[in-house]
């Protein structure tokens, strides 16, 4: 799975999670960007990912996430460490 394709599943993610089909995310793409993604949402998110690609972050880990393309980044890494 490439970064595109974990992107367009994360982006299902974020839909399915903060209940908004207009969600486009990209590489650059913050919590500033998405008026629904605060602190409660971003939890839920994750483990939504967690759940859907079977693996698990340190709270380190997404606590240091700037953008989307950071989350992207690590769960690249964790997909081909299996």
């Amino acid at each position: 799975m490439n970064s595109d394709e974990v992107l367009k599943k994360v982006n299902e993610i974020f839909i399915d999670v903060l209940e908004n089909n207009k969600i486009i995310l990209n590489f650059e793409t913050t919590a500033e960007d998405i008026e629904e993604w605060d602190s409660l949402t971003h939890i839920q998110i994750i483990v939504a990912i967690e759940k859907y690609f079977n693996m698990r972050f340190t709270s380190t880990e997404f606590q240091s996430w700037e953008n989307v393309g950071e989350m992207i980044d690590s769960i690249s890494k964790k997909i081909i460490r299996r």
